[in-house]
């Protein structure tokens, strides 16, 4: 069967622009560099013809079904799609039984399954007889983890490569590609006229595409089939335009420009000053601009270190937990977990200690000599560092009452030297009076004769 069809002008009047704009060749294929580029062992096994099944993972648009479709194309097989959300058992059965017939005719088949994660136990048990004695080659693409979607016999016999998803100046230049190709593209001037797109309008598409490629498509046909020519029969693609076309207001932004730098640090000084409007603000600010969810929950996750340490232990447990469901969940979805972290934050009590006392060791570490590890802090593993010197006079602060020692654990040069200096907030209140009574019991014991 024919993967690409050859009539451009019929399919461009039935087909959308992300399918008519599909590569048809790895060198077309942009992304996945570390799966694809030249000498990487994915691209050497298909240019070989040695494929096996495999499952491709990744975000939606980020070329899995094309991918799989050059792949069949490069090494001459047959292309059976088949989709889980349609298909049960029986269909499995039917498509098995001719990829049967088709290698009994010398003519190795591939069979694409798209979104295998919807398969349940005994549809996907249904696939391994076949995969096993190699009738198929069997390619899964799935938005899920496969470790924990897919079952362990079917994974085992297959190899999973992981796809990303594109970056913004990948997908500018897949839209780039599209307004200039007059065969399968937007460039045909008989038939749109001619097309104005500056970059700010093509980096606002990518943006808002969050790398899927086929959003991104989409969004760039829709909105050229919405303009409409000017006098000098063009159409000029503006921002007011993509507010149309997306139905939302386009809110100044640029992931890489000064904006971006802006918007976090508002964000980031509004949880320090414990402003939870403001923060919930900011936040929301930036994930309607198209902030990627994973670069705002890592630096909530910071500022729980930073600005709230040990004045809240569970500060760092709640930004962790609210980057693990964004991560599940997505967008929309995941907003809320990371507002929730965000609010909890500018609410939280605040120290800055642990902070403090890390740049102040890594001040002294620049400033003072790297010291050897004193000798009664080593292990002595061998009889050697026994004889050595190494661990004599440890004490174990196990056997004390006290449950410390006198004994000092910093290099002779920094004995005297406190770093971490907790604040009266919150829980680190506590903590300042644990840090006073260790002291206090250390400084008699070091009394003693």
């Amino acid at each position: 069967m024919s993967l690409f069809p050859t009539t451009p002008t019929r399919q461009k009047q039935s087909a959308p622009l992300a399918e008519r704009m599909r590569p048809r060749t790895l060198d077309e294929f942009i992304g996945q560099e570390h799966l694809l580029g030249p000498g990487k062992p994915l691209r050497v096994q298909i240019e070989r013809d040695e494929i096996s099944s495999m499952i491709l993972w990744g975000p939606p648009g980020c070329g899995k079904t094309t991918l799989a479709q050059i792949i069949a194309h490069i090494t001459k097989s047959e292309f059976l799609p088949f989709s889980a959300v349609l298909s049960g058992i029986a269909e499995i059965r039917k498509v098995m039984e001719r990829a049967d017939r088709m290698r009994e005719m010398g003519r190795r088949t591939i069979v694409f399954v798209d979104e295998v994660h919807r398969f349940n136990k005994a549809q996907q048990d249904a696939f391994l007889p076949w995969v096993e004695r190699g009738s198929i080659v069997m390619i899964g693409a799935t938005t899920e983890n496969p470790s924990f979607e897919v079952i362990g016999p079917l994974l085992s016999r297959t190899k999973v490569y992981m796809l990303g998803a594109l970056d913004e100046r990948q997908v500018v230049a897949l839209l780039r590609r599209a307004l200039a190709d007059r065969e399968r593209g937007l460039g045909d001037a008989a038939e749109y006229g001619e097309i104005v797109a500056g970059d700010d309008v093509l980096r606002r598409v990518a943006l808002y595409a969050n790398g899927d490629a086929r959003a991104a498509y989409n969004t760039l046909e829709a909105a050229v089939l919405g303009s409409r020519p000017d006098a000098a029969g063009r159409r000029v693609l503006t921002l007011e335009l993509l507010e149309d076309v997306l139905q939302r207001k386009l809110l100044r932004y640029d992931k890489a420009g000064e904006e971006h730098y802006n918007l976090i640090s508002a964000l980031h000084k509004s949880v320090r000053n414990s402003d939870a409007d403001a923060a919930l603000y900011w936040l929301t600010r930036m994930l309607e601009s198209g902030e990627d969810l994973m670069y705002l929950a890592r630096r909530l996750v910071r500022m729980a270190s930073e600005d709230v340490g040990l004045a809240d232990p569970h500060a760092l447990e709640v930004t962790i937990a609210a980057m693990q469901a964004a991560n599940f969940l997505g967008s929309p979805e995941g907003h809320l977990a990371l507002a929730e972290a965000a609010i909890y934050l500018a609410l939280a009590p605040k120290s800055n200690a642990i902070y403090a006392a890390y740049g102040v060791v890594r001040r002294d570490l620049s400033e003072t000599e790297a010291e050897p590890v004193p000798m009664h802090l080593r292990n002595a593993v061998t009889d050697l560092m026994k004889e050595a010197g190494y661990g004599r006079g440890y004490e174990y602060a196990h056997d004390r009452e006290e449950k410390t020692t006198g004994m000092t654990c910093l290099p002779p040069s920094l004995q005297s030297r406190r770093y971490y200096h907790p604040t009266a907030e919150g829980y680190e209140a506590e903590l300042r009076k644990r840090v006073e009574e260790w002291m206090r019991r250390r400084a008699k014991l070091q009394e003693k004769p």
